[in-house]
């Protein structure tokens, strides 16, 4: 085959031509003394024309693979010596199925056809060859002769191994380090939930694709006592180990700080000084809800995260919208905090925005949807979690991180009613306050057929705690006694908001031992202001098994 006809029809050719007979035309301008005469004889010295050159000498020195193949069979015409080297010598005139089996290993055929047809050059970056090198390969239609009398294509193949394995090093870099990542997170995040006596609950954490890092996406659950829950659920803004870290130092603070027992717009302001000092650069959003069995509400606080729904017995979904401050981290903002109801027989959902966020929808929208799924999602707690993920399309390749947590307030029946009771008494003051609290504590725990040695104990707490009461607070005053099915919760309330402390009494003192006979004889015991004023102080008693 004359390998200079095919040679002289590559594109550009008529380019580079055209521009050659400019130059003449130039060097014809230089002569008669437009430039300076030391620049036209720079200019004049001859140079040969990139034509003249022996194609095939210089494509055979070029260290980069090169191929010719003709006609619809994509019959090899030529390949060069680099070629030769990586894949041995190859037969001319046959097609290229036979003479290059490198090329249909790695699925460039069909691109040659491709090529063929539309008469345009193709490139596949970074394909793997059976050499175990990586190349690009650009393949470009050339035309045989000056009549157009036949079509091939030019295959040149660039050795970018070196590049590929960089990538590839960092790919497995970035790997490692969003493992690390995901670690980190799981671990930070609760093994296990806790299991208030009133509420049942699950909650999900996936993160995001293979693609992006972790984030900071979490949840908590912390029995405050007295019957008491907290639930959080919180996201850190950005990625990767750093978000991870900011997320663990913030769940920490919120269990230390729930402790405390305050308001869930006080907790909120705790945690917004301390992301400030954690990070001036880092925001995240949290919400930060209570829920007493007594009171058949969530009390909550956020800061700037979304909305918790809540599905009530009748299946009605209600939204709790206000109100919402700022992200923690922004400052000089006070939250405030509000309520939803939450009786028996409810079930609410926290999430965090990779549930209901998308990019080609309003997030609005994307809590529509999850309202609409939560109105028809039935079963436990995992059930209905699973169901919401399922419902907003989340999957492995999701991009943002996703938490999760729901929760029920059953409504016990039946048997079940039996184990979880509530009494309650007015305390009007005097003298007889105290026998009179003894004399209903004493009834009550007798009707729930508690053994006596629990039946004594409960007695004596309400003894102490209503003497602690009358003596140190203010009306109005109240009893109130609770079991569920696994303790006896033992509360007092009044309207004076200084919190009682255990201290260790003097022999000549005459006050003082109520609260610490309170702690010795309890499992547990607290106190915490009220809405509106006044305290509570509450223990509890673990009943026994069986």
């Amino acid at each position: 085959m004359n390998f200079t006809r095919w040679s002289a029809r590559l594109p550009g050719t008529q380019r580079r031509a055209a521009a050659r007979t400019d130059d003449v035309v130039t060097e014809d301008r230089l002569s008669e003394g437009a430039v300076p005469a030391a620049r036209a004889e720079q200019l004049t010295v001859p140079v040969p024309a990139v034509d003249e050159l022996p194609v095939r000498e210089v494509l055979d020195r070029v260290p980069a693979l090169v191929a010719l193949v003709h006609g619809p069979d994509h019959r090899l015409a030529y390949v060069n010596d680099a070629y030769v080297v990586a894949f041995g010598l190859r037969p001319t005139g046959e097609p290229a199925r036979r003479a290059l089996p490198e090329l249909d290993e790695i699925g460039l055929l069909p691109l040659l056809d491709q090529v063929l047809r539309s008469g345009k050059p193709r490139t596949v970056k970074s394909r793997k060859a059976p050499d175990g090198r990586s190349y690009t390969f650009t393949c470009t239609p050339v035309t045989e002769g000056h009549g157009g009398g036949g079509s091939g294509v030019l295959v040149f193949a660039t050795d970018v191994t070196d590049h590929a394995e960089a990538a590839e090093r960092l790919r497995a870099s970035e790997r490692r380090q969003r493992e690390t990542a995901v670690t980190l997170q799981r671990s930070l995040l609760p093994q296990e939930l806790e299991e208030p006596d009133d509420l049942r609950i699950a909650a999900t954490y996936l993160p995001g694709g293979t693609e992006a890092a972790v984030g900071g996406d979490w949840y908590d659950v912390i029995t405050l006592g007295g019957g008491r829950t907290a639930l959080v659920i919180g996201d850190v803004m950005g990625r990767g180990v750093r978000a991870a870290a900011v997320m663990g130092q913030l769940r920490t603070a919120v269990r230390a700080y729930a402790r405390l027992d305050l308001p869930p717009h006080e907790i909120l302001q705790l945690l917004d000084g301390l992301a400030m000092e954690i990070d001036a650069n880092q925001i995240a959003t949290c919400a930060y809800a209570i829920h007493d069995p007594n009171e058949g509400k969530l009390v909550y606080a956020s800061a700037g995260h979304l909305p918790i729904l809540v599905r009530d017995e009748s299946g009605v979904v209600l939204r709790a919208d206000e109100p919402t401050g700022p992200p923690l981290g922004t400052g000089g903002w006070m939250h405030a905090s509000g309520s939803i109801p939450l009786g028996p027989g409810s079930t609410a959902v926290l999430y965090t925005d990779g549930l209901v966020e998308r990019r080609d929808e309003d997030l609005d929208e994307g809590i529509a949807a999850l309202e609409r799924a939560l109105a028809g999602a039935t079963g436990t707690p995992q059930v209905i979690c699973d169901r919401l993920v399922r419902s907003a399309g989340v999957t492995a390749e999701h991009d943002d991180d996703v938490a999760v947590m729901v929760l029920q307030h059953p409504a016990h029946t039946g048997p079940d009613g039996d184990l979880f009771r509530n009494a309650a008494l007015e305390l009007l003051g005097g003298v007889e306050a105290a026998p009179r609290a003894r004399a209903f504590a004493s009834g009550v725990l007798t009707s729930w057929r508690f053994p006596v040695e629990l039946h004594d104990l409960g007695v004596l707490a309400v003894s102490e705690l209503v003497a602690n009461s009358l003596q140190h607070g203010t009306p109005p005053m109240r009893l109130r006694l609770r079991r569920t099915d696994r303790r006896l919760i033992v509360e007092v309330t009044d309207g004076d908001d200084h919190l009682p402390r255990r201290r260790r009494a003097e022999p000549g003192d005459e006050s003082g031992r109520g609260i610490a006979i309170v702690a010795t004889i309890a499992s547990n015991w607290g106190s915490r202001r009220t809405p509106g004023g006044g305290k509570a102080v509450w223990c509890e008693f673990v009943l026994p098994k069986g």
